[in-house]
């Protein structure tokens, strides 16, 4: 069995990346979440893209509906990853669908959670397809950058002043000590992301060796 979380981007179905694309037209059903206890994906943003990739691309997949309603609770996330583990007993494959990407305030993780608890063989098999974001969907469309030079950006809820935060922390100097970087949670540290000699450790390592080197602290929720 194989389970793709795929994110889909901003709302516009051509700005889905190919390994995301990919991941449904493998897939053997789509779980599209829906706000409607009825299930009608009526006003269904992700429910829109899948359809105009399907039509576009010419492929056509099961849709199995996810009720998510507006407030979450535990027992929505449980009854969502009981759809999925279901789903396994008549499918090989499948894709749950995220807007945006599935690092920023998805579901997608607290759904992971309770899937590696209960069926971790599910987890391991697992595939995490990150997306284009809206906050960067929205720099290009004004053609200004988020950061540039030494600058930094950071991303807030509005509906609270004090929240946890993980940290990236980018551009390294080749040689720089990383004793500075103080571990408020979880550090870890990517070299060469994506590309040869790609290595990602679950520490902070202790100096920088390569310029594609990036440290992220990440928030644990305890």
């Amino acid at each position: 069995m194989k389970l793709y979380m795929v994110s889909l981007g901003p709302g516009d179905h051509e700005l889905i990346t190919i390994k995301a694309l990919k991941a449904l037209k493998d897939s053997d059903a789509i779980c599209i979440p829906t706000k409607s206890a009825n299930n009608s994906f009526e006003k269904s943003m992700t429910y829109k893209i899948v359809k105009e990739l399907m039509e576009e691309f010419g492929f056509d997949k099961p849709i199995i509906p996810m009720y998510t309603p507006m407030k979450f609770k535990q027992e929505d996330w449980q009854r969502q990853v009981d759809i999925i583990l279901d789903s396994f007993e008549s499918y090989e494959k499948l894709s749950f669908v995220t807007l945006g990407d599935s690092a920023v305030y998805s579901t997608v993780y607290y759904l992971l959670d309770i899937i590696k608890e209960q069926k971790n063989e599910v987890y391991e098999k697992c595939e995490v397809i990150p997306g284009v974001t809206s906050f960067s969907s929205a720099s290009a469309k004004v053609k200004k950058p988020l950061c540039v030079g030494d600058s930094s950006f950071l991303i807030r809820p509005l509906h609270k002043s004090k929240v946890p935060f993980t940290t990236v922390y980018m551009r390294p100097k080749i040689g720089m000590d990383t004793e500075k970087l103080k571990e408020k949670n979880s550090i870890y540290t990517f070299e060469n992301l994506n590309f040869q000699g790609e290595q990602v450790l679950d520490y902070k390592k202790k100096s920088v060796d390569k310029y594609m080197t990036l440290f992220i602290d990440f928030y644990e929720p305890k």
